[in-house]
This record gives structure tokens, C-alpha cells and sequence, in this order.
């Protein structure tokens, strides 16, 4: 796979694992929510996760956990910007707005992020393709079924691993005839999945390989972590955490997208140094 030169760092596809550090925004995500919505704590936590080794940070004004209500454009947009100018002005990391709106896209490019994380693969908003190839930047396209509100009583597959896949291939193709060129694949998990279809997605990681993409999973936290550990505050699933995205990069991931980047970069770096 060809390395991403982007303005800010280049991503070497193979030679390491990538770590995204997760920085909700929001009153009301799942494990995290009300934490960081405040300039001052977001931009603490910003500075924490690089310290701690993020290579990415991912910045979202919208809570996408199970159930949850979708909030206004001018509300996501009050959420996101301030925060990626603020951490703009003093850190060169890459930053990736977590959004499925094509004017967030935008401003939010404007504002100083350099990616694009499209949790609906670029499907809710008819502009976001036209708008990723217009701004020139890579864009991250998730699998997932409804919408957050709905999500998890879409959870019935006949081929779970191919439906990922014939769907993830629908969307890169649609993003190549848009003319963009650097895309990033999430076969997101949690999103109308239930239990054992999480577990089969990291067991099966690899069939992912086909499309030719740089895989990104997002493990971290989730319920099905809670559901094996008997754990059900999310924050007490770190160590659960650690051992999804061991098996994803044993499998193939690219990127792991986590809330606890201290322990995750030490997780990651291990595997890195007996699987790559």
C-alpha cells in the first residue's frame, strides 16, 4: 500500500501501528461524554493523548453510541471548530474531524484538521465525496447500517464478513470515481453488530485486506469488551481494550482508534515488535 503524504506527517502503511486518540466533544458519548466539552479540558486532554503517543487525534461534536439523538449543524459545528483552531495553534499532529456532514467537513478543514472520519461511509450526506476531493484530503469510510438512533435493531447478516466488504467496496469505489485518491477503511464495530459479530469481525480481519485500503478499528471501550469482562463501566475496560487491538494488528489493522492512548501505545508497540 502506498504511503499518505500529508502536509502535516507521512503514514507508512505496514511499518507500524497507528494510534487515533479518541477526543468527544460532546455532552453524551458513551464513555466519555460531558468530559471534554469545555475549550480549556478538550485542549488539556489534546495535549495529554500526544504525550502519551497519538499520532492522530480524532475530534467529534457528535455522539454516534447506540440510541443517541443527532444534534443540529450549528451545534456540531460550536462543539468541533474552536477545539481543532485552539489545538491547532500549538501542536503539528494530525487531526481527523468524526463527522458525517459535508459543511463540518469543511469548516473543520479550514479550521486546521486534516482528514476526514465519515462514520455513515460518506452515505448521509450526498456532498461529502464532492466535498472530500474539492478540499483534497483523505477521508476514513465505516460500515455501518441506519443510524445511531437505529443501528442495533439492524444486526441481522446472512454473510456478515462479505456484507462488510461488498458494502465497503461500494463506497471506496464511489470515492475513486470522485477522484479521491486516499482512502481509509473501518469495518466498524459496535455499529449494528451484536456481541459474536464483533468478535467475528477481529477474528476475521484480514478478509479486509482485499480492498486495498489501510484498515482503522475501533475497539476501544465498547460493550462487548463490557460483555466479556462482566465490566459495565467503560472505563474500566482498558485492559480489554488492549487486548482487541493486539488482535487487530495480529490481523491486520493499520490504525487503532482508543480512548486510553498511554496504555494502548504500549500494547501496540509490543505487538508491532513480535507480528510486523
Amino acid at each position: 500500500m502506498q504511503a499518505w503524504e500529508l502536509p502535516r506527517t507521512t503514514f507508512n502503511w505496514g511499518q507500524k501501528t497507528y494510534i487515533m486518540g479518541v477526543l468527544n466533544v460532546t455532552p453524551d458519548s458513551f464513555s466519555d461524554g460531558g468530559q471534554f466539552n469545555s475549550l480549556e479540558s478538550a485542549i488539556a486532554q489534546a495535549n495529554q493523548m500526544i504525550e502519551d503517543g497519538a499520532d492522530i487525534l480524532d475530534i467529534g461534536g457528535q455522539s454516534t453510541r447506540p440510541n443517541a439523538d443527532e444534534v443540529s449543524l450549528q451545534e456540531e459545528l460550536d462543539r468541533v471548530i474552536p477545539v481543532i483552531e485552539a489545538i491547532r495553534q500549538d501542536v503539528q499532529i494530525p487531526i481527523s474531524v468524526d463527522t458525517t456532514r459535508s459543511q463540518v467537513a469543511r469548516e473543520a478543514i479550514a479550521a486546521g484538521a486534516d482528514i476526514i472520519n465519515d462514520i455513515s461511509g460518506a452515505v448521509f450526506d450526498s456532498e461529502m465525496l464532492s466535498t472530500v476531493k474539492k478540499l483534497g484530503v483523505p477521508i476514513i469510510l465505516m460500515h455501518m447500517r441506519g443510524t445511531p438512533k437505529t443501528m442495533q435493531s439492524l444486526t441481522e447478516y446472512q454473510d456478515l464478513i462479505q456484507e462488510i466488504c461488498d458494502f465497503l467496496q461500494e463506497r471506496i469505489e464511489s470515492a475513486i470515481a470522485h477522484g479521491i485518491k486516499q482512502i481509509m477503511i473501518d469495518p466498524g464495530i459496535g455499529f449494528a453488530k451484536k456481541y459474536a459479530q464483533n468478535l467475528e469481525i477481529l477474528r476475521r480481519l484480514q478478509a479486509f485486506q482485499s480492498l486495498n485500503c489501510p484498515i482503522l478499528v475501533g475497539a476501544s471501550r465498547k460493550g462487548f469488551i463490557g460483555h466479556i469482562l462482566d465490566q459495565p463501566d467503560p472505563k474500566k475496560r482498558v485492559w480489554g481494550t488492549a487486548a482487541a487491538c493486539v488482535s487487530a494488528i495480529v490481523n491486520g489493522a493499520d490504525i487503532v482508534r482508543v480512548h486510553d492512548v498511554a496504555a494502548m501505545h504500549d500494547a501496540c508497540r509490543v505487538a508491532d515488535a513480535i507480528w510486523r
